[in-house]
């Protein structure tokens, strides 16, 4: 086989790749692991999501594999190191997916400041209480975004729009950056962003660096009257930490679309009417997965003809068998 596809990615260039490669598509694949072992064992070429753990032992059983396609901006699900070592390229799609994600981003900001969903629901039920759900604007608040990237500075710019201050928190991202001075951020140390914003959303990458980065005593800096948003990685936040932080008061809300395990299991997050939930769906768009999805079949079809990769973390042409390799 050529291709095995292990999640839910669908689209039309997928059914061009088709017509190209030897295709095998379950969508469940990713939550068999046995049968994903056997599967991927004699393949050229996996597309994943974020559900389908690419470990070293899957990697060293793949003896066949080119490519690791991630159909994402992030890749924390792929043993990246242990792939480089066996000679595997890996790519993914840094682009396709951030403005989606930026705009659910602020929807969701909006949301919790203008209390959408509770207000919702009691309208829905007959309520007209109309002075129960008194909101806040968000022109002249300050808005910290946690990592600023692609979507962060997609953020950055919308908040502009609606008369926000906007700092930031980047230890990779240096003043003098397109991206700063454009959008006139300030960069700020993680406690300073804290301390300083009305809303903090959070757009980093899941790593060594920055899991459980939002504990208890992070929480604790943030202004009682603050937001929480997070659209990024579940496990950035310490999930008991933030219903403490909740029931103690010490935020005002909080929106998450990715959690520490997900599918989640019963949370007391579930039942706050300050919290709003939605099911890792920031990147969910025709057109952002349209992107993504002909991103993700472009690098697979260019690696399975000996052609170099676009968008890869490692290097661009699978180099097998090699040892400590690098572009």
């Amino acid at each position: 086989m050529d291709v095995i596809i292990t999640e839910n990615i669908e689209g039309v260039s997928i059914d061009a790749l088709s017509e190209k490669f030897k295709v095998y598509r379950d969508e469940k694949l990713w939550d068999k692991r046995l049968e994903l072992f056997e599967t991927v064992s004699t393949a050229r070429a996996v597309i994943v999501r974020n559900q389908t753990k690419v470990d070293r032992s899957l990697l060293e059983n793949a003896k066949s594999l080119q490519i690791v396609a991630r159909a994402g901006a992030g890749y924390d699900n792929i043993d990246v190191a242990a792939a480089s070592k066996l000679g595997i390229v890996v790519s993914y799609t840094p682009e396709g997916n951030s403005i989606s994600t930026a705009e659910h981003a602020f929807a969701l900001m909006l949301a919790l400041s203008r209390k959408l969903v509770v207000a919702h629901r009691d309208t829905a039920l007959g309520g007209w209480s109309r002075y129960s759900f008194v909101g806040t604007e968000l022109f002249g608040k300050t808005l910290g975004i946690l990592g600023f990237g692609k979507v962060g500075a997609r953020i950055a710019i919308r908040a502009r729009a609606f008369g926000m201050r906007v700092v930031a928190y980047d230890k990779y991202i240096l003043p003098n950056q397109f991206t700063v001075t454009e959008t006139g951020v300030e960069l700020k140390p993680l406690e300073e962003v804290l301390k300083e914003s009305d809303i903090v959303s959070a757009h980093l990458p899941l790593n060594q660096d920055t899991i459980g980065l939002l504990n208890y005593d992070k929480l604790k800096l943030m202004k009682k009257s603050a937001f929480l948003v997070n659209t990024s990685r579940g496990g950035i936040v310490v999930e008991k930490d933030l219903i403490q932080a909740l029931e103690e008061k010490l935020i005002a809300g909080a929106a998450l679309d990715v959690r520490e395990k997900e599918p989640p299991e019963e949370s007391k997050l579930n039942h706050m009417d300050n919290v709003i939930l939605t099911p890792h769906v920031a990147a969910f768009t025709w057109e952002a997965q349209k992107r993504v999805v002909d991103t993700v079949v472009e690098d697979v079809t260019r690696v399975l003809h000996g052609v170099p990769a676009l968008n890869y973390v490692n290097f661009s042409l699978p180099k097998k068998g090699l040892k400590n390799v690098t572009d």
